[in-house]
């Protein structure tokens, strides 16, 4: 089968970043779907993986997490899903990726495709969809008020790939105010188009533009990037007993900043449940399949930024150079082989 992998760590400039492979089909068996992958979308944790995952010596790293596609083989174990099902979802960190034609994945961390996109369109939202919804409901919890706070999430790096679905999945299934981050006049607009209720700008001390807005000290700020930046800004402009969740790997913070205001900070790693086999583990086939009906109720929609047609090594190698410049808007999605 087709892939793209890397036998060697290198910056996304060299020629063997990434590289055009064949690879054995794998087989599907336990609770293992063999999916036929269609289309993928590339996260920061791709490049962030690129550069510090080595391969086994003489081997090759395939990555990629999140895929649409359809099953082709069950193993034997399987409850959930049937061959021919269209599925998406966005894999495990501890195991071979989605940038290959034919892709091994747990059931239980699969949902089905909504049937009102493209499979492009759905291979936008896993990732960013588990990550954001952990992050809301199950780590902050928005949709528990702060007593004396302002009702109000504060979602820093609001047009990113995480920023984006989360602003949807606020206003979906919350009564917060959405205060999210942009700062160039494409990307503000649109957070505002995806339900932003107000925007700061992010290259400006983030307290001060909070405050100017008149609706109080925040309950709640999900910072999906540059933490370590905005870190003392949020510290201030955060109500006491508030919230604070974070998804990146900010340089050190320190955190007894936080303790004046008994405010509590939760991470989020949507590859936890995987990664560990926790007794939870299937609340992302749940969510990713109410995700999926939400889409085709009308109330979530992708949030593809760009398509950078099929997938082999040197679309990926673009994908992988744009996001490492900070300006991607939205996600960048990859179809076919």
């Amino acid at each position: 089968m087709k892939a793209v992998g890397y036998r060697a760590s290198h910056s996304i400039e060299h020629p063997e970043a990434l590289l055009d492979l064949t690879l054995d089909k794998p087989t599907a068996s336990g609770r293992d779907l063999l999916v036929r992958v269609e289309a993928v979308s590339v996260n920061p944790v791709d490049t962030k993986m690129r550069l510090r995952s080595q391969p086994e010596p003489g081997g090759v790293k395939v990555l990629g997490w999140d895929a649409a596609g359809t099953v082709e083989a069950v193993g034997s174990d399987t409850t959930l899903f049937k061959p021919g099902d269209k599925v998406f979802y966005a894999g495990a960190i501890g195991r071979s990726g989605t940038n290959a034609e034919y892709h091994l994945v747990d059931e239980r961390i699969v949902g089905r495709r909504p049937a009102s996109l493209s499979v492009a369109e759905a291979a936008a939202l896993p990732l960013t969809a588990i990550t954001a919804w952990e992050a809301l409901f199950d780590r902050l919890d928005i949709r528990k008020p702060v007593p004396g706070a302002a009702n109000a999430l504060l979602i820093v790096g609001g047009a990113g790939g995480v920023g984006s679905i989360a602003i949807q999945l606020a206003r979906q299934l919350s009564d917060v105010t959405v205060i999210a981050t942009a700062s160039r006049p494409e990307t503000q607009d649109w957070v505002k188009e995806l339900g932003a209720h107000h925007v700061v700008d992010h290259t400006r001390p983030l307290a001060a533009q909070v405050a100017a807005l008149g609706i109080g000290a925040p309950a709640f700020v999900f910072s999906t990037t540059q933490t370590d930046r905005h870190f003392d800004d949020i510290v201030g402009l955060i109500t006491p007993q508030g919230r604070f969740g974070l998804i990146d790997d900010p340089e050190p913070i320190d955190v007894m900043k936080l303790k004046r205001k008994s405010v509590s900070l939760h991470w989020e790693l949507m590859f936890t449940r995987s990664l560990f086999g926790t007794a939870d583990m299937i609340k992302q086939h749940e969510l990713l399949n109410d995700v999926s009906a939400l889409v085709d109720a009308g109330k979530l929609k992708t949030t593809l930024g760009e398509h950078f047609g099929k997938i082999d090594a040197a679309n990926l190698r673009r994908a992988h150079a744009l996001l490492e410049s900070g300006k991607a808007r939205g996600k960048i999605v990859l179809e076919g082989f």
